[in-house]
């Protein structure tokens, strides 16, 4: 079988351990960030070490890309622009964004390198990446929650790279899409400060009462992907990079997964079948595991994503504690497990209680000091003195082994290699005849252009005994250990007799290989000025033949509009009697809304219907259905936003918060694509939702003035996974459409989950976050439209709430009298949360 393309296995590096683990183990690429406008801000390489890491990759034949991939502000763009133009300088060979501001401006800055579209991005469907491209995006990370189905329909409808996540840990919530940690910790996932509020422990409230999960204590916490199995599907579809995460993990779990995705794709490739054993399973699963599966690669099945047992790292099931001694247990042993991989004294283990204590406390575990077996499939463990507490173990607890000694040394030759491990194939093509210098000509198999040709000083003379012949050529320049080369082919065309001596042959084999890595380290890429180039791109929004939508003057003194978006039936009767400026319905199910469309219509009150925020291959009917409803639509998605823009007679259009707007460059560009208005990134707080007016005009914002932040947007479905035994839509019951859930964490608020017409789930803040404290400077800078937004509020609720801040927008409630009155409104108080304004907010981590 052929395939369309051989991927690249891209591998993740914190720092130089794994990105040393990831070359030895055979990666094409490695992925890694800098100190700052990176996903992953703990971890990464100075700016000033860039060079250097670009020298040692390129040297070795694997491409550097840098991750730029967090949202930009404002008062940020000129160091990002200068920080962008000396990565390049450096010789990464692309960046990977998620604001498509920056992706603008790469392309201004340095038009020849390759820009990749982050995960971050949250891009689902073919019209998804068709927008990034637009962006100037040559490579897109599709979101993790795709089938290969999925993937394949979107592989058919374009012609940009795709690139697959296949292994490493999920995000609950769709990359780009969490504002888990900007709602309670003042951190921003989006600004690579993610918190990890998806592994807390979470108490299921169903109809207002607690409802029992035993074990699972950890509803948002997944396990971790595992697509080695799918890789020659893969394959078949013709994916361009196959993404390994774990930018966090150490070397060893770079090494081991590299060297697993190596060998199964150059198999594949091959057109061999996967020579994968249990064992080698086992040791991916042992190196870092929170419970490896294809989960959504595979397609919908929401029983097994999330388990919600543990939130961290077990490894390896290695048995059942069946009886618990004063200092000893019997373990009933995993037969699967112990054939292949039995426990063995020096092994690290753990205790897991969590079916009768909650894995938040302490737990046991330690090193095996001695394992005698015992019938039955038994075997009894001891461990040194002290090390465990045995009052603290049960019968029926799991045993998990955590650390596998046997694995430090397969990884050893990767990460303490002293010698290059992975070497680059090379063609020489030798031409010698007698009199004439002798030619070699040295060529990289994996990419002919890199190619030096070497003479002898003097020609060859006639040999007197062994002339030179393609063996005696074979032996001499294939003496390449200690190089990263390896001689794969060689070929010879020869006149005569003639003769090359030993020491001509090793110099000139010496001269080849320090060429070609001068070769390989050499890289050249035209650099714009950055802040010419970031002038010239914010010009470019500023001309006529943009069309922007509304003029980007506006009179302070035209009238204040208020929106309302409700979320049930009782909510809108609530709003159609406070006569807003319009109501926005964000229902379950789309099918019911054309009728409340006609209520609000038939009331006199402008309507508008909110969009899904994803929209993946088989939901072009959603795009049909807005359109056929005949009103403004309030866009969450940028592949909708596409689809949206190019239909015929297409509906007046505002763009939501989820598309990311976070600066003057993504808020223009946005706008150009035909946006009325405007709703900015939940990652700003107040005082840059007010610049952000100023800059790109205050009639082009539509600002949220309370809301309940939705936290979480996940594919995973809490309803379907808890409240039935169904795996989709398919077969769960819909106990979305009948029971009210939230989400109880460990300060006892209740954060309510509601489910879209996607069947996926948005987790949303307990507490209403209002800006009733930023209402004053909002209006100062002109801002005149204003939304509220309801999720569980009664429709008592929603009238007061509406009704305050219209008296507060006219100016007959000040800021700290409104946040009083919504503090006894709202159903579990209020909180400024994203809106926040840090007094040190527009200082920049130094990169180097």
């Amino acid at each position: 079988m052929t395939f369309p393309v051989k991927p690249e296995i891209m591998s993740p590096a914190g720092y130089w351990p794994q990105l040393h683990a990831a070359v030895e183990a055979g990666a094409d690429a490695v992925y890694f960030g800098l100190r700052h406008f990176t996903a992953r801000a703990k971890v990464g390489f100075a700016l000033e070490e860039l060079p250097e890491v670009m020298d040692a990759l390129h040297r070795r034949g694997v491409k550097g890309y840098v991750t730029f991939n967090t949202l930009v502000f404002d008062h940020e763009m000129e160091t990002a622009a200068r920080a962008i133009a000396a990565i390049v300088e450096a010789g990464a060979d692309a960046l990977i964004v998620q604001d498509i501001g920056v992706a603008r401006l790469v392309r201004a800055i340095a038009p020849d390198v390759a820009v990749h579209g982050s995960t971050q991005m949250s891009i689902t469907s073919a019209e998804g990446v068709a927008l990034a491209q637009q962006f100037g995006v040559s490579r897109v990370v599709l979101a993790r929650e795709l089938s290969l189905e999925e993937v394949r329909a979107i592989r058919r409808a374009t012609d940009c790279e795709l690139e697959l996540f296949v292994h490493g840990a999920l995000c609950v919530s769709y990359s780009g899409q969490c504002f888990s940690s900007e709602a309670w910790g003042g951190r921003s996932a989006n600004r690579g400060q993610c918190a990890q509020a998806c592994r807390l422990p979470y108490e299921l409230i169903v109809d207002d009462a607690p409802k029992p999960l035993g074990d699972a204590r950890y509803l948002l916490s997944p396990g971790d992907l595992y697509a080695l199995r799918q890789i020659p599907e893969i394959l078949q579809i013709g994916v361009h990079a196959l993404k390994i995460e774990g930018r966090y993990k150490d070397a060893d779990y770079v090494a081991l997964t590299t060297a697993a995705y190596r060998k199964a794709v150059d198999e594949a490739w091959a057109g061999l079948p996967l020579s994968l054993t249990r064992r080698e399973e086992l040791q991916l699963e042992q190196v870092y595991s929170r419970g490896l599966g294809p989960y959504f690669i595979a397609g919908v099945n929401h029983q097994a994503v999330v388990r919600g047992r543990t939130p961290r790292h077990r490894g390896v099931l290695m048995g059942r504690v069946v009886r618990v001694l004063a200092d000893r247990v019997w373990v009933a042993v995993e037969p699967e497990v112990a054939a292949v991989a039995p426990l063995k004294p020096g092994d690290g283990v753990v205790f897991d209680a969590a079916d009768w204590r909650s894995p938040e406390e302490p737990e046991e575990g330690g090193h095996i000091y001695h394992v005698l077996p015992q019938r039955n499939g038994l075997v009894e463990l001891t461990f040194g003195n002290g090390a465990i507490d045995f009052s603290r173990i049960r019968p029926g607890d799991l045993l998990w082994r955590t650390h596998d000694p046997d694995l430090d040394r397969l990884v050893r030759p990767y990460v303490e290699a002293k010698a290059p491990v992975r070497r680059q194939p090379v063609k020489v093509h030798a031409i010698a005849a007698e009199g004439a210098p002798l030619v070699l000509e040295w060529t990289l198999a994996k990419d002919p252009q890199v190619q030096v040709t070497l003479w002898s000083d003097e020609p060859l003379e006639t040999a007197t005994q062994r002339a030179l012949d393609a063996p005696l050529l074979r032996e001499q320049l294939g003496r390449l250990g200690g190089t990263p080369y390896e001689l794969a082919e060689l070929t010879l065309d020869v006149s005569g007799r003639p003769f090359a001596p030993a020491s001509l042959l090793n110099r000139l084999r010496r001269e080849a290989v320090a060429q070609l890595q001068e070769r390989q380290r050499r890289r050249h890429a035209v650099v714009h000025d950055p802040l010419d180039a970031l002038r010239r791109v914010a010009e470019a929004d500023q001309q006529p033949t943009v069309h922007l939508p509304l003029h980007r003057t506006s009179s302070r003194q035209e009238q204040i509009a208020l929106h309302l978006l409700v979320r049930t039936p009782e909510q809108l009767d609530a709003a159609l009697a406070v006569r807003p400026s319009s109501i926005t319905l964000d229902y379950l199910e789309l099918y019911g809304l054309r009728t409340s469309v006609e209520k609000v219509q038939a009331a006199g009150v402008n309507v508008r219907v909110a969009s899904p925020r994803v929209l993946k291959p088989n939901e072009q009917r959603i795009v049909n259905f807005l359109l056929r409803l005949g009103c403004p639509i309030l866009v969450r998605s940028s592949g909708l936003l596409y689809a949206l823009r190019t239909a015929p007679a297409a509906p007046e259009l505002i763009g939501d918060f989820s598309l990311n707007a976070a600066n003057e460059l993504s808020a223009l560009t946005l706008l150009a694509l035909g946006l009325t208005r405007l709703t900015p990134t939940h990652d700003l707080n107040a005082a840059q939702v007010a610049e952000l007016a100023r800059r790109v005009g205050p009639a082009l914002i539509e600002a949220i003035a309370y809301q309940h932040l939705p936290v979480f947007h996940t594919e995973h479905c809490v309803f379907c996974r808890f409240l039935s035994t169904g795996t989709s839509y398919k077969d769960c019951g819909h106990p979305c459409e009948k029971h009210k859930v939230a989400l109880q964490d460990g300060a006892g608020r209740r954060h309510p989950v509601m489910a879209d017409v996607g069947c996926r789930n948005t987790v949303f803040g307990a507490e209403a976050q209002d800006a009733s404290l930023h209402l004053d400077a909002w209006r100062a800078v002109g801002i005149q439209h204003y939304r509220l937004e309801f999720v569980h509020e009664s429709g008592a609720q929603v009238y007061e709430v509406a009704e305050a801040f219209r008296a507060a927008l006219d100016g007959k409630l000040n800021g700290a009298a409104l946040r009083k009155r919504l503090e006894r409104i709202a159903p579990q108080g209020v909180t400024e949360g994203s809106l926040f304004v840090p007094p040190n907010y527009t200082e920049i981590p130094l990169l180097l």
